[in-house]
């Protein structure tokens, strides 16, 4: 792996406009960053084609032994969460997909850092975005990217022609916004009719869920996490209602940074794992500070890395966990972690986002890659 240099195509703000990347600059600053990229070998993508497989199988693993043992107890989750993941992975509520972080310096295993199994996003410009830039900059090279074709696909397997498949998201996030709206032109191209409700329109009749024109909302996607929905006023329905959820209650196992924890005590010593646990105590060096629950980064601390590092936010209050550090690499002065696509059960493709700080936030830059 290498980064390399490349300048930025003329107009490329409003060609992809016109695709529909209507965040490539968020707050003023560049979010979709093309002044550079990262160059593979087909044999590291051909590694994390192979792991990100194996990882996604190991995480059901540990899904269906919580489940079945009914030890919860560590997860930070309510009886309700608890008693809708088991019931949700019992009936065998279908995934649409996730993204597995790593911190990879090109020479050795990639690094689990965590899985952003409920609602991942970098989506679209992972699928999309940064292909187009490979046709147009480096149009000889490939790209590990079967993303759209796999959503198209999994929507296909998932429904019959014509069933009707709600969307929603908190609708003021520009980012989330635009996710659901690639997500639902996905849906429509596997064949579904894709409406998109806001969360403050989606009504309970006493029976079932409904949305603004009162018509029955049997199946949602919800790029909404799961740890708030579960704490809304309207929770209680959803077993009772029959409502299908993307991404399906057994997720809240997955989206837990416990999972870390849980996947070193099952498979210890596996090169893609780092030493994890509830007690700071059992790692020993360098170590990573982070919430059962967290997004973009937010309340995360490194410690005893050349001095500790944290960032502010909400979370926490479910506890912690501590991670063996495996620092991202910095290179040129930027810290790049690279996400690593599910879809339905299979391996898709990388998007990598980088930083001038090695925690990577919602601030991060998004760049292309490539293989030669």
């Amino acid at each position: 792996m290498e980064r390399v240099r490349f300048a930025e195509r003329p107009m490329w703000r409003s060609r992809v406009e016109r695709l529909g990347f209507g965040f490539h600059t968020i707050g003023g600053e560049p979010y979709w960053d093309e002044t550079a990229a990262y160059r593979f070998t087909a044999a590291e993508i051909d590694g994390f084609d192979d792991l990100t497989a194996e990882l996604h199988g190991m995480c059901l693993q540990i899904v269906d032994s919580i489940v079945t043992s009914g030890d919860f107890d560590r997860l930070g989750l309510s009886p309700r969460a608890c008693a809708l993941i088991t019931a949700s992975w019992r009936r065998g509520d279908p995934a649409l997909y996730g993204r597995f972080d790593f911190s990879y310096d090109g020479r050795t295993t990639p690094k689990l850092l965590e899985y952003n199994a409920d609602t991942p996003t970098s989506l679209f410009e992972a699928g999309v975005i940064q292909w187009d830039w490979l046709e147009q900059v480096k149009p000889r090279a490939d790209q590990f990217n079967s993303i759209h074709e796999k959503l198209v696909a999994r929507w296909a397997a998932l429904f019959p022609p014509g069933a009707r498949v709600h969307f929603t998201c908190l609708p003021d996030n520009e980012e989330d916004r635009g996710t659901i709206d690639y997500l639902r032109d996905t849906a429509m191209q596997g064949g579904c009719i894709a409406p998109f409700v806001e969360i403050a329109d989606i009504g309970y009749d006493g029976q079932r869920f409904v949305d603004f024109e009162d018509r029955p909302i049997d199946t949602l996607f919800k790029l909404y996490p799961w740890e708030w929905m579960i704490q809304d006023a309207f929770a209680g329905n959803i077993g009772p209602s029959g409502l299908r959820l993307l991404e399906p209650a057994w997720k809240m196992i997955l989206s837990n940074k416990a999972l870390m924890v849980l996947l070193w005590e099952r498979f210890p010593g596996h090169p893609a794992l780092l030493p994890a646990s509830f007690k700071a105590s059992d790692i020993s060096g360098p170590m990573v500070k982070k919430p059962l629950f967290s997004r973009e980064g937010a309340n995360v601390a490194l410690m005893g890395i050349g001095g500790d590092q944290s960032v502010p936010g909400p979370y926490g209050a479910e506890g912690f966990i501590y991670q063996a550090a495996a620092p991202l690499p910095c290179i040129d002065g930027n810290y790049p972690v690279i996400g690593s696509w599910v879809i339905g059960e299979r391996s898709a493709g990388l998007g990598i986002r980088e930083d001038l700080s090695p925690i990577t936030t919602d601030a991060s830059r998004f760049l292309p890659h490539y293989f030669e």
